[in-house]
């Protein structure tokens, strides 16, 4: 069995793959302060319950935007399943072409992603990630990342508006039935949800215009759900994606 770990700002996601069927999946949220020890306890406790024993796992991947949490993970695996992990970083087979100003300036989780997307789907391709930023990636015809997006993601406009106003509270999430709240709860539900909504199919507009030909739109992170439910222009809700990359990109430089 392969063990895939995404260490995000928000969450670190685990999988465990047998063969290409994703068997169990599992999302903790991220915490820089954990130990090692503490990081192990809760990753094989989740396993256990599934019936999985650190002993079944033949290796391990690792994608991480959160470089102290690396080298956690890595003492993790070292110490409690006996594997030096494969990183995704600088060096490291993807079968993507990277057609940027500066290619190490892409984050290895929206490699991974292209990878993923492109494997899938082929090109050209658009993947949306909702996590702590909302990321926007493009893969063109044959595997060439040609670049995408960044915007503050919805968390983190969501909390800001609760932490910088005196008055407003911390709402949940939701689907608004109508633009026009009225209360306050559902003004900011309106206000945040439709807000990204725009934002989102307004980036997605402009992206296909740049492209020569349309462009297949695929969603993953926390909100993707949410988000795929209020637009038609996104094509497909995928929460495995970056899961599914690491595979890909393990079995690509695989011995």
């Amino acid at each position: 069995m392969l063990l895939a770990i995404d260490i995000g700002n928000t969450n670190v996601t685990f999988g465990v793959f047998e063969g290409e069927h994703i068997k169990a999946t599992w999302r903790v949220s991220t915490a820089i302060h954990r130990m090692p020890d503490e990081y192990a306890n809760l990753m094989l406790s989740l396993m256990e319950r599934q019936g999985i024993k650190a002993g079944q796992i033949d290796d391990v991947v690792i994608c991480s935007v959160v470089p102290p949490l690396l080298l956690i993970f890595e003492e993790v695996c070292k110490r409690y399943l006996k594997k030096t992990p494969l990183v995704v970083e600088a060096g490291v087979k993807t079968g993507v072409r990277i057609d940027m100003d500066n290619p190490r300036e892409v984050g290895p989780d929206r490699i991974v992603n292209a990878v993923a997307a492109h494997h899938l789907y082929g090109g050209p391709v658009i993947v949306i990630d909702m996590g702590t930023a909302t990321t926007m990636d493009v893969v063109a015809k044959g595997g060439k990342y040609i670049g995408g997006a960044i915007a503050p993601g919805i968390a983190i406009a969501t909390e800001a508006l609760f932490t910088r106003t005196a008055v407003l509270p911390r709402i949940e999430l939701s689907l608004p039935k109508k633009a026009i709240g009225r209360n306050t709860v559902a003004a900011m539900q309106s206000g945040i949800v439709f807000g990204y909504i725009g934002l989102i199919e307004g980036l997605i507009t402009r992206i296909q215009a740049e492209l020569d030909e349309k462009a297949k739109v695929v969603v993953v992170g926390g909100f993707a759900t949410l988000m795929a439910g209020a637009t038609d222009l996104i094509d497909e809700v995928n929460p495995d994606l970056t899961l599914i990359g690491l595979r890909l990109i393990y079995n690509m430089n695989r011995d």
